[in-house]
This record gives structure tokens, C-alpha cells and sequence, in this order.
């Protein structure tokens, strides 16, 4: 894909300007594939299934070309505004920003979302017989065709609730700690643009904590023995849905381009 191409895309009208800025990049669940850029540069680079592969070193080499392509329009596009690009001093600026990044990393909410990733790990971890035993339960149910049950719906309810969870998982916290950093840069920096950024950001961590609640409130039934560690699950999560809205308390009013408006 060149410069010309990438362009033409960006001109396209179909496409929802921004959309891809504040979403949480599950294209396959996503129903605005259709109005995304993203999705349709990823869609058209990666056409084949060799390209496709992260395996693959036709992967790789997709991936490199966009860069290319994307560098070289930036460099184009910086001439015409009369930007040096040069004149941008890495050392002079990286200090400051690695800062932002490890305050950010030790907000409260960002390390209550850590903290919440570790659970997950450690529950999967324990629990995998748990898993296994219930698979095995319901490919007996559904040899012996019980009356009034449905083994094959619940076995998709679980796996699609385990995919919710495990999606989540970390993302939260990639958020929240992006979130955490526009707070920062909008407070010192006086950068409006960096707040607004925050609010996205942290919108994005709540629909994230909000679908994992809903997740593992559904997987609840199906694993009664795991009631006490599913429920501390549930604990920490409502904590920390109550700790992103009292630390962005503008973030729920954020309109993310296409999703919201």
C-alpha cells in the first residue's frame, strides 16, 4: 500500500474520522468495520491468508510497507505546514514523557487494573480442570440429550464469556494508563486536547470493565464451586469501575467518534 493509496482512504466519505481512536480494536465483534479506516487498510493489506500470519514474513513485510508509505505522506504533508521534523529533539524530550508514562503507570486506578490482570492470570491458571471437567460435562449432556437442557448453547455462552474476559484483561489497564498520561499532560501542559484524550481513554476502560462484569456474572452459574473467586472478581471490578469514574468523572459524557455520535 503507498502514500496515494493511504490518502485516498483518508478522503474516503465513508469512512468515520477518528472512530478508531477511542474504540477497543475487537474488529471481528465490532458493527462499524464498514465506516472504519483502519479496518479497511488492514482489510486490504492483508489479503491473503500467508498475509495474514504473524508467522509469516509476508506479514511483516505488509507491515513494513505501510510504514514506509505512512512515513513518507507525514514527511510530505510536515513540508507543506512548514514543520522541521528535525528540529524535534528526542533527547531533550524523552525524559519528561518516560515520566508522564511512570506516573501514569502508578495512578491508583492504573494499578488497581494491574492488580486485576493478575487475578484473571492466577484464576485461569488454577482453574484450568475446572474448565476441562466442565467441556467434558457438556459433551456428556449433550451425547445423553438430557430434556431441558441445551449444552451446546451453553458451551457457547461459556467460550464467548471466557473471550470477553480474557479481551478485557489487560486492555483496561493499557487504558487507564493512557488515560492517567492525558490527565497528567492536560494538568502540566495545559493541554486541553490531552484531557479530551483522557476522557476517550478512560470511556473505553469503563465499557471494558462494565462487559467484564457482565462476563463473569454469566460464567457464575456454570462454575458454582468457584462462587467466592468469581464474586472477589466481580468486587474488584465494581471498585474499580467506582475509581475511574471518580478519577474522570467527564469520561461517561465523552462522545467517541461514530460509536456515541
Amino acid at each position: 500500500m503507498d502514500k496515494e493509496r493511504i490518502e485516498e482512504l483518508a478522503n474516503d466519505p465513508r469512512f468515520i474520522p477518528g472512530i478508531y481512536d477511542y474504540c477497543d480494536r475487537w474488529c471481528e465483534r465490532c458493527a462499524f468495520t464498514s465506516r472504519c479506516m483502519t479496518y479497511a487498510m488492514s482489510e486490504e493489506a492483508f489479503d491473503s491468508p500467508a498475509s495474514r500470519d504473524v508467522k509469516n514474513e509476508a506479514f511483516w513485510s505488509k507491515l513494513g510497507d505501510i510504514f514506509a508509505a505512512t512515513a513518507e505522506m507525514v514527511k510530505e504533508k510536515a513540508k507543506e505546514l512548514g514543520i522541521d521534523l528535525d528540529a524535534f529533539d528526542g533527547d531533550e524530550t524523552a525524559e519528561p514523557v518516560r515520566h508522564i508514562h511512570d506516573i501514569a503507570r502508578e495512578q491508583p486506578c492504573s494499578r488497581a487494573a494491574r492488580e486485576y490482570a493478575e487475578i484473571v492470570n492466577d484464576w485461569f491458571e488454577a482453574n484450568k480442570w475446572h474448565l476441562e471437567r466442565k467441556a467434558e460435562e457438556l459433551e456428556s449432556l449433550a451425547q445423553a440429550d438430557v430434556p431441558g437442557t441445551n449444552p451446546a448453547d451453553d458451551a457457547v455462552r461459556i467460550k464467548d464469556d471466557i473471550e470477553v474476559i480474557r479481551w478485557y484483561q489487560h486492555q483496561i489497564y493499557v487504558k487507564l494508563c493512557r488515560a492517567a498520561a492525558g490527565m497528567l499532560r492536560g494538568r502540566f501542559e495545559d493541554r486541553e486536547d490531552a484531557s479530551e484524550d483522557a476522557n476517550g481513554s478512560a470511556k473505553v476502560a469503563l465499557i471494558g470493565v462494565e462487559r467484564s462484569i457482565a462476563a463473569w456474572a454469566a460464567l457464575l452459574p456454570h462454575f458454582s464451586d468457584q462462587e467466592r473467586a468469581i464474586l472477589r472478581l466481580l468486587s474488584v471490578l465494581q471498585r474499580l469501575l467506582s475509581q475511574i469514574e471518580a478519577a474522570f468523572p467527564a469520561a461517561r459524557a465523552f462522545l467517541r467518534p461514530g460509536f456515541d455520535a
